[in-house]
């Protein structure tokens, strides 16, 4: 199944025109959100019960969080971007080794921001926020890159594979703004159009060879280096200092909830290891299983969006 993202790029004597035949934003929490059961009133109850015991809550959130905004995920049955299509999601050899990958990279990503960069936080961020200011939530970690926590108004918050909305020059370290380079991109491309199908959980969609060819790459301003976005690529580790960071917190905390990850990826699941040596209680609100229901004392299977908002912090 292919998903048009309705995405249209195209200009004309210099002046950019963006088409967003997107469908309403109900449909598309729809398209990525898999089938949950309802409810459960007890199981609600359990949540409060563990919320209400936390004084130093740790809340680790994935994908699931954001897929009621309407971004994919990778690995939801059926909806996630793997069980939709073939595509899989880049390598960080690959784009530091070939400037080609590069390209393509680029281009799809030019095509893919206007719409990735749009989307909105979604009850279960602002939920979060809230917990924050009540003081209930010590620290918060996701391994999302879509900036919808510091949307939110997040502030206590650890980015831990990085943000789509910072770019990184890849030899002298020059940080900027992914808008930034968005206008430099369309100076550098006023005639190149491109449609897009398809949109995935970092941004990037879907584009034929033809259509990549002639798209031009911008370079850093200050070293002329290589451009990447400030997230960690699969394959790429996250950086040793975050890690520590995080694992602190964790320790520092008294109980742990997961919002919207399986945990299949060990950068997140290793702080689930040190929350269990630390013996700390761990709750995980995701739709199916994880890798860490068993070390859970209590799983629920709801919408993040439906379920956290009904939770009191105080």
């Amino acid at each position: 199944m292919r998903i048009s993202s309705g995405l249209t790029f195209r200009s004309t004597k210099g002046s950019w025109i963006r088409n967003f035949s997107r469908q309403g934003s109900s449909r598309s929490v729809e398209l990525f959100v898999p089938p949950s059961p309802p409810l459960d009133p007890e199981k609600v109850r359990e949540l409060q019960r563990f919320i209400t015991l936390s004084k130093k809550l740790l809340v680790m959130t994935g994908a699931g969080i954001s897929t009621e905004s309407g971004i994919p995920d990778y690995r939801s049955e059926k909806v996630g971007l793997y069980a939709r299509t073939d595509r899989r999601p880049i390598q960080h050899s690959d784009f530091v080794r070939s400037a080609p990958i590069r390209q393509r990279y680029w281009a799809r990503n030019f095509v893919g921001w206007p719409q990735f960069s749009s989307h909105q936080p979604n009850p279960a961020h602002w939920a979060l926020s809230n917990w924050e200011k009540c003081g209930k939530l010590h620290w918060l970690v996701t391994q999302n890159v879509d900036a919808l926590h510091t949307k939110a108004g997040s502030q206590r918050l650890t980015e831990l594979h990085g943000c789509m909305h910072r770019v990184l020059c890849l030899n002298c370290g020059e940080q900027t703004s992914r808008w930034v380079l968005q206008e430099r991109i369309k100076v550098l491309n006023p005639t190149w159009s491109a449609e897009a199908q398809g949109l995935a959980p970092d941004g990037d969609v879907f584009l034929s060879e033809e259509q990549v060819r002639s798209f031009q790459v911008p370079s850093c301003v200050r070293c002329g280096g290589p451009l990447k976005p400030d997230v960690v690529f699969f394959g790429d580790t996250v950086n040793p200092d975050k890690v520590d960071f995080v694992h602190s917190r964790v320790k520092e905390a008294d109980s742990l909830l997961v919002v919207g990850s399986s945990l299949q990826v060990y950068s997140g699941y290793r702080f689930i290891l040190t929350a269990r040596e630390k013996k700390l209680p761990i709750a995980i609100l995701n739709i199916g299983p994880t890798r860490s229901d068993d070390l859970a004392c209590l799983k629920l299977n709801s919408r993040c969006g439906e379920l956290l908002p009904l939770i009191d912090p105080h």
